[in-house]
């Protein structure tokens, strides 16, 4: 069994990462500073220390070389996210930024433990081995890949991925917000050869725009006003490995300007500096919009894009994965039921048909936050549809009970012209009758006509691609 040292002086996270690991089969000690660490244990006996980066008295870093080689995991909050940077230049095997994921945490040690293992010649189980809870992420179709679902549009994605990850291509991941394309990211880079180099992960949209420039690239001592001593980016912490930038069609111009010259040339320049220095980064980009119209619009360079595009892997949404949803869910279920040590737990089978008929317009982040809600709310073992909190006065219909929801006869419905003919699905359905009637009734009406609520007509159309006319009575907010 692995032996981890946590050092913390938050109690109450100690505490939490103590029982994360220890639920997951790892021995754990812990300590509130380096100097506790130091009296009351021997360091370089770890197989791992999983240290804060800010401590009283000496800061994590001090346990790079009092551990004489043990791999040091640090903590770090987003705001010292440069700071971790420099961390790993003085040799900690990699950082996380706070607050993190239970399951980020897990997938942290157990890659780092099987590094080492792997390292020392010795790739026995069980440190080899990622945790049964840490693979939540995984299915038995692509493991190494560590993605749920086995849908056709998935096993294609997964083909492109493992065709991808060996090559330095740049790559863009595209797809609705909240359907994994972080996930993709990082089983990009685990199946590269700059696996064992770090991984960087930006979310552009997170930093502001006045710092995204320095955060990115550095700076210089005196560069700007606080500018105390000079810094390395994140792209420069990303040297020999893979840059991860989330959300890049909301870079600013600026900043698309350096970030084409790194992929050009290979170069970075500091703010505030006349020199420029080289970096060999392999650039993963993702985003839910539309960067090729954003391009002809100038609120993107096109020359970037094209950098970008070289290979573009497309997440299809959730609701377009059939039963994988089911599956994703069962995995959640199988994650939240064990951070509340309840083993009892299941679906109650007007759930699991919500689950499966439900749009899911927030994709997985939506499904994991339903179920998370449901797990802490339900008081019985199974879990039943209302504690999901969804919506699906639409979604449940089969193509028969919905087409019985034919307008009522009279009004402005009442033209038999416009009737759909029998052989119409439920989408063909939905889309005939909202652009046959969308010019004189509201979204009210609407909704009412087909007897589903506003969200889901909202849901239908952008579903479906319809947009809503801007003009006349349909232009009801």
């Amino acid at each position: 069994m692995p032996h981890i040292l946590i050092v913390e002086d938050e109690t109450i996270i100690r505490s939490a990462l103590r029982r994360l690991l220890e639920r997951n089969q790892y021995q754990v000690s812990e300590a509130g500073s380096v100097q506790e660490a130091q009296e009351r244990f021997s360091i370089p006996t770890f197989d791992l220390i999983v240290s804060d980066l800010r401590l009283p008295g000496a800061p994590g870093t001090e346990l790079i070389k009092l551990g004489q080689g043990t791999p040091v995991l640090i903590m770090t909050s987003y705001a010292s996210l440069r700071s971790a940077v420099d961390s790993m230049k003085m040799g900690a095997v990699d950082y996380i930024a706070k607050p993190f994921d239970h399951d980020e945490m897990l997938q942290a040690v157990a890659r780092i433990l099987r590094d080492r293992q792997t390292a020392s010649g010795n790739p026995s189980e069980p440190a080899g081995k990622a945790p049964a809870s840490a693979k939540v992420g995984a299915s038995n179709h692509n493991g190494e890949i560590g993605i749920i679902g086995s849908c056709p549009p998935m096993q294609d994605l997964y083909s492109k991925i493992r065709k991808v990850a060996p090559t330095d291509s740049n790559v863009l991941v595209q797809g609705e917000s909240g359907t994994g394309k972080e996930l993709v990211a990082r089983a990009l880079h685990n199946l590269s050869r700059r696996a064992k180099a770090p991984m960087i992960s930006v979310n552009c949209a997170a930093i502001p725009e006045s710092l995204i420039e320095s955060e990115l690239f550095g700076h210089e001592k005196g560069a700007f006003t606080g500018a105390s001593a000079g810094r390395a980016g994140l792209v420069e912490a990303a040297d020999g490995g893979t840059l991860f930038l989330d959300e890049i069609g909301e870079l600013p111009l600026e900043a698309q300007a350096r970030l084409l010259r790194v992929l050009q040339e290979g170069e970075i320049r500091r703010v505030g500096s006349v020199q420029s220095q080289k970096v060999d980064v392999r650039l993963i980009a993702a985003t839910h919009r539309d960067l090729k119209s954003l391009a002809k619009i100038g609120q993107f360079r096109e020359d970037l894009y094209y950098r970008l595009h070289v290979i573009a892997l497309k997440l299809p949404a959730l609701r377009e994965r059939g039963a994988d949803v089911n599956e994703i869910a069962q995995a959640f279920l199988a994650r939240q039921s064990a951070r509340v040590n309840r083993t009892d737990l299941k679906f109650a089978p007007d759930a699991e048909q919500a689950i499966r008929h439900y749009a899911w317009p927030g994709n997985v982040r939506e499904l994991e936050n339903a179920v998370e809600r449901a797990v802490i709310l339900c008081e019985s073992p199974e879990i039943s549809a209302d504690l999901l909190g969804i919506d699906i006065e639409l979604s449940d219909l089969d193509d028969e009970e919905f087409i019985g929801l034919a307008p009522q006869q009279g009004g402005a419905a009442n033209n038999t012209s416009h009737e759909p003919t029998e052989d119409l699905s439920l989408e063909d359905y939905f889309q005939h009758f909202v652009l046959e009637h969308q010019d004189h009734m509201t979204e009210t009406e609407l909704a009412r006509k087909l007897g589903v609520s506003r969200k889901c007509l909202w849901e239908r159309r952008q579903r479906l691609g319809i947009p809503r006319r801007k003009t006349g009575v349909a232009s009801e907010s």
